[in-house]
């Protein structure tokens, strides 16, 4: 796609900056609030006035959560061509910077759409009930994250409290934990109800359960993750996004270290299939023979451990590409 115009739009709470490159002509400046109606009206206004043309113009926008819900949808719903950035890739890609405001923040968002046209990932209509399980899963985690806090209070006071005020605060706290435990089953419950709802969602769920090590929290995070499996073309990619794939780290004839995975990565994903691998490797089956079989060879138990971690991802892709359950082969050896 050839565009014409760049539009960047640095997205706060309460407000959008807007600037519009055109050419060789002066960069023009717009601001609105966040409300769906501001920003309808303001990007109507400004398309009017510049003569611009949906088809030639690129919109890109810094991913901010959920502070750029609201334009996300008003841009989908409008037909623009817009795009949604890492806020960490537009910053890496623009060497050194000086001073800061929110209009330069929209004009160098803009700058960066015009360089990287070529690479755009346009937006497109969402699934909602992939919407609705990544809010759910938020708040689940907000409240597993008070559950362990409240936990950790309770062992870690024990001996060194005085016994009757400890006592207090152990009832105070576990009543707490026991509301916890009611308010994450039930938005667990409705996670389940959400899948029902959508039948690709409802079949990618059953495919992913087959495989051994995968339980229901990490295929709901899959789902919302790859946007049931629309956002990565390739298990590679998403290993990439997660920090599972190993990179090797040369220059020249010197040779800095051995392969290793990136930092930069989704650490919340990773985890879970971090622990996914744990699970696996301690049921007998193909992959526990693989970790032993490997470590016995003098392999560093955490590349192992990597490695049964991108298994796990190949065999996700593969039953959602193949549309099958996971076949397991495994058989045990006649003594």
């Amino acid at each position: 796609m050839q565009y014409t115009c760049f539009i960047g739009v640095d997205v706060s709470k309460r407000q959008l900056d807007i600037a519009c490159l055109q050419n060789e002509k002066p960069v023009h400046f717009y601001a609105c609030k966040n409300d769906e109606a501001s920003v309808t009206t303001a990007f109507k206004k400004m398309f009017a006035e510049l003569h611009l043309e949906i088809e030639q113009t690129l919109i890109c926008a810094e991913h901010t959560g959920h502070y750029s819900n609201i334009l996300t949808n008003c841009m989908v719903k409008y037909g623009y061509q817009f795009w949604l950035e890492s806020p960490y890739q537009i910053s890496k890609s623009q060497g050194i910077q000086r001073g800061k405001s929110d209009q330069v923040d929209a004009e160098r968002i803009a700058i960066y759409a015009r360089r990287f046209s070529d690479k755009a990932s346009l937006v497109r209509p969402s699934n909602t009930c992939v919407e609705g399980l990544s809010y759910l899963a938020s708040e689940r985690s907000l409240l597993m994250a008070d559950l362990a806090k409240y936990k950790s209070q309770i062992t870690d006071h024990k001996m060194f409290i005085n016994k009757l005020l400890f006592k207090e605060r152990e009832k105070r706290l576990n009543a707490l934990i026991k509301l916890l435990h009611k308010q994450i089953k039930a938005i667990e419950q409705q996670m389940d109800l959400l899948v029902l709802q959508d039948e690709t969602l409802k079949k990618q769920l059953s495919l992913l359960l087959s495989i051994d090590g995968i339980g229901k929290q990490v295929a709901f995070n899959m789902l919302i993750a790859t946007k049931a499996f629309t956002k990565f073309e390739t298990a590679r990619k998403f290993a990439c996004y997660i920090g599972v794939a190993p990179f090797q780290y040369s220059s020249g004839t010197s040779i800095r270290s051995a392969k290793r995975v990136s930092k930069q990565a989704n650490q919340k994903l990773k985890s879970l299939v971090h622990m996914a691998a744990l699970s696996v490797i301690q049921k007998q089956g193909e992959l526990r023979d693989y970790y032993t079989r490997k470590v016995s060879e003098g392999k560093n138990k955490m590349s192992v451990i990597n490695a049964v971690r991108a298994k796990l991802i190949s065999r996700m892709f593969a039953v959602i590409n193949s549309n099958k359950e996971y076949e397991k082969k495994y058989s045990i050896a006649l003594v």
